[in-house]
This record gives C-alpha cells, structure tokens and sequence, in this order.
C-alpha cells in the first residue's frame, strides 16, 4: 500500500462530508500534512470547538453559543412570523436578502420514511410548542427545498399548524432569473403559472 494509514482514516473522515468525494478527500488529507503543525492543531481544536461550544438555541433550535441565538434575542425582529428552513446554513441565505425581518425555526432535517426519518427525528415537536405557546405568531412560512421530503415535511407541518388558527404559507416557485422558457421543466412551468402575480 503506498498510501499511509494515517492518510487514509483522514481521507475517510474527509470523504464523510456532503459533496467531497474520496478523490478531494485525498487531496485535502495531504493538503494538511502540508500544513504547519500549529496550523494543524488550530484546525483541529476548532473542529473539537465547535462541537463543544455550539447548542440548538432554545427557540428556533438555530446554532448558538447562548442560550438563545442573535435573531431571537433581537427586539426589532417581527416574532409573529416565522419562517421554517430545513438547516441552519439555510437562514444564512435569507439574512443576505436583508429583506426578511421575521424569526426562524430549523427543523434539522425532512421527513423521509424511506429513510426512516420520522416526525420523531427532526423539530417538529418543538415548532408546535413554540407555536402553541407565542400568541403572537399569526404566519409560518414554509422554506424547505422544493423536493419530494420538502413537500411532505410542508405538507405534514401545514396540515397541524392549520387547527391552531396559523396562516400557513410556502415560498413562491417558478422561473428563476435569466432562465429561457424552452429549457424550462414543465413542473417549474406550471408553478410558475400557478404562483404568477399581477403587473
């Protein structure tokens, strides 16, 4: 074997991360034998760091150092909407907008029974209680990946917030920006037909 093992179990550990491959992973392995031993301790405290230090805030079940994170411990956020995103890198993207003013909850996950994913495993029961408990809350806006388990999660979480009063919504779906019509899926067509507004 000209590989050494110690490379190869880094390799594996790299080759766990979503999108890396065990040709990038080998890459990176040796990408850190290349780097000084102080630079190699510091990334790997921070891996150890970052699991010891972070929690689900208490709220939105967002990552936090504190007990609750930025958004929910920020007075000027709009507390009677909240918008459900499936992983808390997803509320990065709508902070970017800087148009979205509401607070968030993070399910950590979709239902997939196919993967054996269940209501159980992600934080379904936790936007019940947090719904059920806030009277301010009047809107959830549903901002899953528009997938087969993002459908199904919208659905089933639509289907017990509606008894309770809540308006119930889902982020418009159609055409993106600078797409051509010929190259467009007639699902993406169709929604963008049922989303379309007024001029």
């Amino acid at each position: 074997m000209a590989t050494p093992l110690p490379l190869i179990i880094l390799s594996e550990q790299f080759a766990k991360l979503p999108g890396i491959g065990m040709k990038t992973a080998g890459r990176l392995a040796y990408h850190v034998m290349r780097m000084s031993k102080e630079d190699a301790e510091s990334f790997a405290e921070a891996i150890v760091n970052v699991h010891g230090s972070l929690h689900e805030c208490k709220i939105c079940c967002n990552f936090t150092d504190k007990e609750i994170c930025s958004v929910c411990a920020d007075p000027r956020r709009d507390g009677s909407t909240v918008c459900v995103v499936e992983l808390p890198k997803d509320i990065e993207s709508f902070e970017k907008t800087n148009e979205y003013h509401g607070t968030y909850h993070v399910l950590h996950g979709l239902l997939s029974p196919m993967d054996g994913i269940t209501a159980d495993d992600i934080r379904i029961k936790e936007l019940l209680n947090r719904v059920s408990g806030e009277q301010a809350v009047t809107e959830v806006i549903m901002a899953a990946n528009p997938t087969v388990e993002g459908e199904a999660t919208s659905i089933y979480i639509a289907k017990l917030l509606k008894p309770l009063g809540i308006k119930v919504t889902r982020l418009a779906l159609g055409i993106p920006v600078g797409a051509v019509l010929e190259y467009t899926d007639s699902i993406t067509l169709f929604r963008a037909l049922q989303n379309r507004n007024e001029l």
